[in-house]
């Protein structure tokens, strides 16, 4: 069974907010003060500009502007409520999506009418009918066309997502399959003044991505060859998302380095050797920049070189962490770059939980048919 990534397409918001900038705007609208404590926290979080649908502009000379989050005060001390959040997601999330699913169908080379089956991620915002129909109608997709969605599963979303989409390509050798992670992640800033409230505010940003996955593709060498998971035993308060009265609140535990400095390499190990190969085998590593603590972690535990974590790196510089889009930006780059495979994708979410995907080229004479 081979089923292959034959496009990717990335889209980012118009406006971009350069770091600096985002954290004068955080210390003005919490109303708690405390401007060095955020300049500082948000200068340590490895990101240099990141993308939001709530800028009415762009870093260019002045400070961006927006008008969604205003200053807290005694009748709006934390900030938009849950419900209005939600109704800015339903007007924006669509409209990214299309972006990202248009330039994957493009990288592809294939027509919208051939997909067969559509699969979307999303954990940060909710709607019905939602992005899903949206892209139906928009892309002008077949009306009877499958419809998946992987909701609220967080960072490592792309992975689940994709291996959805791996189960039904493969279940229909005809025709392909279009994949869509999108995030709004900047809806749900908090007015909150504790440490990690203010780490989520400081990496947090907006994306989508979209693949196309077609059963035993000839034109792309990105077949999955596997995909792994573990949830980390006693680990339930290392990393939350849940669903505030204002917003979706996120807590990130400083023991969550630490546990992938512990339990990465030995679960990747087994799981390799499994698959007939070992750590030094792999040639590239697309691993989801949660955070430039994260990123040493796993640079420490499976002894990486600074080339090997270079394309995390550049994305979470460039666009900050934008939850389940993020890894595809990662993946978009190694395509573009023609990284030598075998490739390993690795992803943490709540749990906690690690997701692995091990991407290789399919072996010359295999065998395309499902048997």
């Amino acid at each position: 069974m081979s089923v292959s990534i034959v496009g990717l397409g990335c889209a980012a918001p118009l406006h971009v907010i350069a770091q600096q900038d985002a954290a004068a705007q955080a210390a003005a609208i919490s109303g708690g003060g405390r401007p060095a404590v955020v300049a500082k926290l948000y200068s340590q979080a490895g990101v240099q500009t990141r993308h939001s649908v709530v800028l009415r502009s762009s870093t260019n000379g002045a400070p961006a502007e927006q008008s969604f989050y205003r200053a807290a005060n005694h009748e709006f001390p934390l900030g938009p409520t849950t419900g209005e959040r939600m109704r800015r997601y339903a007007e924006e999330a669509a409209e990214l999506a299309i972006l990202a699913a248009t330039r994957a169908l493009r990288d592809a080379a294939i027509d919208a009418g051939e997909i067969r089956q559509l699969v979307t991620v999303s954990c940060s915002g909710f709607a019905a009918p939602g992005v899903d129909i949206e892209l139906v109608d928009r892309l002008q997709l077949d009306p009877s066309v499958g419809r998946t969605h992987v909701g609220f599963m967080g960072c490592h979303g792309a992975l689940n997502g994709l291996r959805v989409a791996k189960a039904l390509a493969a279940a229909d050798e005809r025709g392909a399959v279009l994949l869509c992670c999108v995030e709004l992640c900047s809806l749900h800033h908090q007015y909150q003044a504790n440490a990690q409230q203010m780490v989520a505010n400081a990496l947090f940003a907006d994306g989508a991505a979209a693949a196309v996955l077609k059963f035993g593709s000839e034109v792309a060498p990105w077949r999955i060859a596997s995909q792994q998971s573990v949830v980390l035993p006693d680990t339930r308060d290392a990393m939350s998302w849940r669903i505030g009265d204002h917003g979706f609140e996120m807590t990130l535990s400083p023991r969550v380095p630490e546990l992938i400095r512990t339990h990465a390499k030995p679960w990747l190990a087994d799981w390799l050797a499994r698959q007939e190969m070992r750590i030094e085998d792999v040639n590239a590593w697309a691993i989801h920049p949660g955070g430039p603590r994260i990123l040493s972690a796993c640079a420490e535990a499976l002894a990486l070189s600074v080339d090997a974590l270079q394309p995390s790196r550049e994305v979470l510089a460039e666009y900050g962490n934008m939850s389940s889009p993020t890894l595809l930006f990662v993946i978009e780059r190694l395509r573009a770059a023609r990284a030598k495979l075998p490739c390993v994708a690795l992803a943490f979410g709540p749990g906690l939980t690690i997701e692995a995907a091990l991407f290789d080229q399919r072996p010359k004479g295999e065998n395309l048919s499902p048997g």
